[in-house]
């Protein structure tokens, strides 16, 4: 695929900042490509970020047909740059495309893209410790039309901007609420592809956690409402007695986390043992509050780890570890950043190297 790479006017170049917030600073490039049954995938290019220009009738306004993706370019100690599994990422966006009844992308040509977008815009990632380039890939639904159907036309497009360190003043365990009232998803719904409509759904408890002082919101499954599923936007892990990491099975209704599979990989070769099992929320509270469960900590793509130091539920509040950073969630944490970054070698091939 030859990507039209556009020249940028002056009006159009802004320059690198030195101070920017997560999700709100955005380079001075994006990437658009358009599909159309007649043409297929058409005019990939590369361009200044700006608006979208959509009909008010536009169907993803109004059905809410679209997909996104989050993954991370990291620097290394050589200058150089490491994407950490796009090629991973790219299949989930696929899977989601599939589940959505969207079009799907091909995965090499998505890989290209943000390699060349990221190379494009290297100077946007930031130097300081645990800093990267944040990259969200996004299709959405563009024909104008209302009627419940599957849209023919869309677009695909990337946008990429810096991000700082998540934990800039140290790994603190938060508080986790978990949800009686509310539920993410179902198995047989959509809870394993990464649509917006997931994440709009979840808004109302997590807002009301927060009104509570938790940070997060534990998910429990919709059927049941008993067994574990994902805590906020993250999936979850369990650490039982200082050496076995347990997280939820996979039902379909929880999302395939990249750092939830790198972690299960790791792991063993860190000397843990790990399993994924259905876990039952009472009794694995009761494992929190006998000190067989030594440590809990969501895993995603913006935090990597992020420690749980105490639950609440039902009215009750639950310590997990007395409200300390466990060894094995920091031990996780900096083998798996240290392969990100490039500090360590990475024996599983998940890095892709990009030179500038």
């Amino acid at each position: 695929m030859d990507i039209k790479i556009e020249q940028l006017t002056t009006e159009q170049t802004k320059p690198v900042p030195t101070e920017f917030q997560f999700g709100r600073t955005f380079s001075n490039r994006m990437y658009t490509c358009h599909y159309d049954p007649d043409k297929g995938w058409y005019d990939p290019k590369i361009g200044p970020y700006r608006p979208l220009v959509l009909d008010p009738a536009t169907s993803v306004f109004h059905y809410s047909q679209e997909i996104f993706e989050g993954l991370k370019a990291y620097k290394r100690p050589d200058g150089h740059i490491n994407l950490f599994r796009p090629w991973e990422n790219a299949a989930r966006f696929n899977r989601s495309a599939e589940r959505m009844s969207m079009k799907t992308v091909d995965a090499e040509e998505h890989v290209q893209a943000i390699a060349s977008l990221v190379e494009l815009e290297h100077e946007w990632i930031p130097s300081g410790d645990g800093t990267s380039l944040y990259i969200r890939p996004a299709m959405i639904a563009t024909d104008p039309f209302l009627g419940v159907a599957a849209s023919k036309t869309y677009l695909h497009y990337i946008i990429v901007g810096p991000v700082g360190n998540y934990y800039a003043e140290g790994m603190a365990p938060v508080g986790v609420l978990i949800s009686d009232d509310y539920r993410r998803a179902v198995r047989g719904g959509t809870g394993a592809a990464k649509t917006g409509g997931n994440y709009s759904a979840s808004l109302i408890a997590s807002e009301k956690a927060k009104e509570k002082g938790y940070t997060q919101v534990l998910w429990l499954d919709a059927i049941h409402g008993k067994f574990v599923e994902e805590v906020g936007t993250m999936n979850i892990m369990f650490v039982y007695e200082g050496e076995k990491i347990v997280t939820p099975k996979l039902t379909g209704s929880i999302l395939p986390g990249v750092t939830r599979d790198s972690l299960l990989t790791l792991a063993p070769d860190l000397g843990y043992e790990v399993s994924e099992e259905e876990i039952e929320v009472d009794q694995m509270l009761a494992d929190v509050k006998s000190g067989k469960i030594t440590e809990v900590f969501g895993c995603g793509t913006a935090v990597v780890v992020s420690p749980v130091g105490w639950f609440g539920y039902r009215g009750e509040n639950v310590d997990v570890n007395h409200r300390k950073m466990g060894p094995i969630s920091q031990h996780l944490y900096d083998a798996l950043t240290d392969i990100q970054f490039g500090r360590a070698k990475d024996p599983y091939g998940w890095t892709m190297k990009i030179e500038v």
